[in-house]
């Protein structure tokens, strides 16, 4: 189960700091009152960004992990958030959706593996931007619009992770939000770990998720 690691760092800060090590979740948050064995479960590494790793516990009654996933990095997807929006930007504009794949992949992949690449990005951030609604975003004004509500450093997607709750989030489909998009693959017990299938929403009995001393 991915939870969203409220961070204002940039990637290069992250890794640089290895803020990873610091990231903490004060309960399990399956048994939110204890009783369980919850603990830390080390880190794991995404491909992209190079040198990033992500903060994981594990619940052995639940049969349950739990990684803290920084705002920036996109759910279920690698890379970031922004370079989503940038290859999004791209298609908007080129003329052709495999001229957009081709540009944005290079020769290294071939045209149909990029524009599976490309149209996996796009309909999952339509998903997640249809299901997005201006009074979801938490302390918006209803008079102003969802991106001038959620645009963070320019960038719209990484203005509402950071400002959707995590129960919102768990609703959502990746990558803005942790709810697999259609085609990745669901459960047939919707029980597992986070990278397998949906998240459940337990959202309300997440412990405080911050940066601080290690567990």
């Amino acid at each position: 189960m991915q939870i969203p690691l409220r961070t204002l760092s940039d990637v290069e800060t992250y890794v640089r700091n290895r803020e990873w090590c610091d990231a903490r979740l004060s309960a399990c948050p399956l048994h939110p009152t204890g009783g369980c064995s919850f603990a830390r479960h080390g880190s794991y590494a995404r491909v992209t960004p190079q040198g990033l790793r992500i903060a994981r516990w594990y619940c052995p009654e639940g049969r349950q992990t739990f990684s803290l996933l920084p705002d920036f990095l996109a759910a279920r997807l690698s890379g970031l958030l922004a370079a989503i929006e940038d290859s999004i930007t791209v298609a908007s504009s080129a003329k052709s959706m495999e001229a957009a794949a081709d540009a944005l992949r290079g020769p290294d992949v071939t045209l149909p593996g990029a524009v599976r690449w490309l149209r996996r990005r796009i309909r999952g951030v339509q998903a997640a931007l249809a299901y997005v609604a201006p009074e979801m975003v938490i302390g918006a004004p209803a008079s102003r619009s969802m991106p001038e509500i959620a645009r963070a450093d320019g960038r719209v997607l990484l203005g509402l992770r950071r400002s959707l709750s995590p129960q919102i989030l768990n609703s959502i489909p990746a990558p803005l939000g942790f709810k697999p998009t259609s085609g990745t693959g669901w459960p047939r017990n919707g029980i597992g770990q986070h990278e397998m299938g949906p998240d459940r929403d337990i959202a309300s009995h997440y412990g405080p998720l911050v940066c601080g001393s290690r567990v």
